[in-house]
């Protein structure tokens, strides 16, 4: 069995945006040369997401208005981790609800989705550096 790790670094401009990484997760899978396997894809920050949907524009309003109904950012004197002096209680609540991570069967060398599906960073608390492993093992 082999393995392989990479980083993948996002600062994104503005605080909440989604980020379809497929792409960038399709080639570490082609670098790795495993064919069947699985495909760890994970956010190593805690206010940031990985989660695996549909790649269309009125959905992603969805999830901006549904996410900021469930966790507004304001007030962000609502929130108590916002009295340590932080304003980012509420990227920690949706990265809890959207997910830390995806593993993606590898079969045939090809990451096997179901129809339409994608894998997307999901950023609540951007405009600074963060980074996402892609870990990848099998044969």
């Amino acid at each position: 069995m082999k393995s392989y790790t990479e980083h993948l670094w996002f600062n994104t401009k503005k605080r909440r945006e989604l980020v379809n990484i497929t792409p960038q997760v399709e080639r570490c899978l082609k670098k790795s040369g495993i064919k069947e396997g699985l495909c760890l894809v994970n956010a190593m920050h805690i206010t940031a997401s990985v989660f695996i949907n549909d790649d269309e524009p009125g959905l992603h309003k969805d999830f901006e208005e549904w996410l900021e109904g469930f966790a507004p950012h304001e007030p962000t004197s609502r929130y108590n981790h916002n009295l340590t002096g932080e304003d980012n209680a509420d990227a920690h609540l949706k990265r809890t609800i959207m997910g830390r991570e995806v593993v993606v069967a590898v079969s045939k060398g090809d990451l096997d989705f179901g129809p339409w599906e994608q894998i997307f960073y999901g950023e609540f608390d951007g405009r600074r550096r963060k980074r996402v492993l892609v870990k990848i093992v099998g044969d």
